[in-house]
């Protein structure tokens, strides 16, 4: 049976009940039920804490901010202090509180992603951007806060009821694929194979002339056609990865191959006979809803089975119209938290939670599933050697870990050619494999 624990809140807010669901049934794997009768609280004989702006017992006792309590984005101050090696948000100042700072706003902050509600410089691809974010402004971006926390509280409610049986979580790997262009040279049509060698004699780069001219004359393997390999991968370390396909049509910022080329068709129903198939929206889909519908339409009658899992592409995710988008095409979960320039815990969590909505201040149904490392972010971002590569995802692995949470990794099948200025980035991969796969 599992175990229960009683709250006692003054009031039970769509902000409160998303945070201690969070916290207790899905970090925590026990039942906490709210109540804001403080009679029936202080007459209930099992294990109990209180959340509030002040202590009604000798209970376990967490003293709140109020954000918790609050409607509505305001342009909010959010302090923070040094507590056990890291910054913790919203100080509080009770003695008899069991941490110095509200442990629940501060989850809901950064879960909720609150600042991405106010106003911000976007990136050029109109993005909130790594740089921009508290979690990287006071040096917790790699680390999961949120799973840390989420463990202090735990700690303290098994200090006060040691009988308190919390069940044991699993740390779990989930690899993930976009697939912005299944080939460099191959099934690109004759009008863009002529562009690319007319470039390519401008430049004088007869190196790429000769390797385009191999694989589309001479039957050579296409460079980007890594696919293979990557059911190897799926085989030797029995792996469940995601794909992405980006299935748009042909622009500045999507450049896959046409969506009516057979020989595409036949790679997405294959590796949908190996992992899951989810959409990767093109580029404008964000200003364009219609052209989400349709891409998603056109990918569902190739796989002939209904898509409901997306990655945006360029990860251009805007709060909250994009996850309002996806709601609309019954999208139940999606992969786009997390940062193109930085790799870390854009939400500061490392478990898939459900989108809650601050404009509206509703909890919806949307999962959303963090990733923490993205093989361009390594590459172009932070243009790290392949060794400095693998120790920055070692230590993100390790995190995880140490918080029985989900590493979730972004890469692309390009980097898998270990060609050109990808030399030697297979190597990274198998690297991330190897750590994040082991038991």
């Amino acid at each position: 049976m599992m175990e229960s624990l009683l709250v006692f809140v003054p009031k039970k807010t769509s902000r409160v009940k998303f945070v201690f669901r969070l916290v207790f049934k899905e970090l925590l794997k026990v039942k906490c039920t709210l109540s804001s009768d403080l009679d029936e609280f202080l007459s209930a004989d099992s294990p109990k804490m209180v959340y509030a702006d002040k202590a009604y017992s000798d209970d376990i006792f967490f003293k709140s901010s109020g954000l918790l309590f609050q409607r509505g984005v305001e342009n909010i101050e959010v302090n923070h202090i040094d507590y056990e090696g890291d910054k913790a948000l919203f100080p509080v100042y009770d003695k008899n509180s069991s941490l110095p700072f509200d442990v629940f706003s501060a989850i809901f902050y950064l879960v909720s992603r609150y600042e991405e509600y106010q106003p911000y410089v976007p990136d050029k691809h109109g993005r909130f951007t790594a740089h921009m974010s508290i979690s990287n402004e006071l040096g917790f971006l790699q680390k999961p806060m949120v799973n840390i926390w989420a463990l202090m509280v735990r700690d303290i409610i098994k200090r006060k009821y040691s009988d308190f049986k919390f069940p044991v979580t699993n740390y779990r790997f989930r690899p993930t694929y976009d697939i912005d262009s299944a080939f460099a040279y191959s099934q690109k049509g004759l009008v863009r194979s002529v562009g690319s060698y007319l470039i390519s004699l401008k430049n004088f780069d007869w190196n790429e002339i000769i390797q385009r001219s191999r694989v589309i004359f001479s039957g050579f393997k296409d460079p980007f056609d890594t696919f293979d390999l990557q059911l190897e991968y799926q085989r030797r370390y029995n792996l469940k990865p995601v794909y992405f396909f980006l299935f748009g049509h042909y622009g500045q910022y999507d450049k896959n191959i046409n969506t009516r080329n057979r020989i595409f068709r036949f790679l997405i129903k294959r590796i949908g006979d190996y992992a899951q198939i989810g959409i990767h929206p093109s580029y404008y889909t964000n200003e364009h809803p219609e052209l989400l519908h349709k891409e998603i339409k056109y990918l569902e009658r190739v796989v002939n089975f209904d898509i409901t899992q997306s990655r945006q592409h360029f990860l251009r995710l805007n709060l909250p119209s994009t996850y309002r988008n996806l709601i609309d095409e019954d999208i139940t979960d999606d992969y786009s938290m997390g940062y193109a320039a930085l790799p870390g815990f854009r939400a500061g969590i490392c478990n898939s939670f459900n989108f809650y909505d601050l404009d509206i201040e509703v909890e919806t149904k949307l999962r959303v599933h963090p990733f923490m490392v993205m093989d361009g972010t390594l590459r172009d971002y932070m243009n790290l050697t392949s060794t400095d590569a693998i120790d920055q995802i070692r230590r993100l692995i390790s995190e995880v870990r140490k918080v029985n949470g989900t590493f979730c990794s972004l890469w692309h099948n390009e980097p898998l050619s270990d060609e050109k200025r990808w030399k030697g980035w297979r190597k990274v991969y198998e690297e991330l494999l190897r750590m994040a796969a082991e038991d």
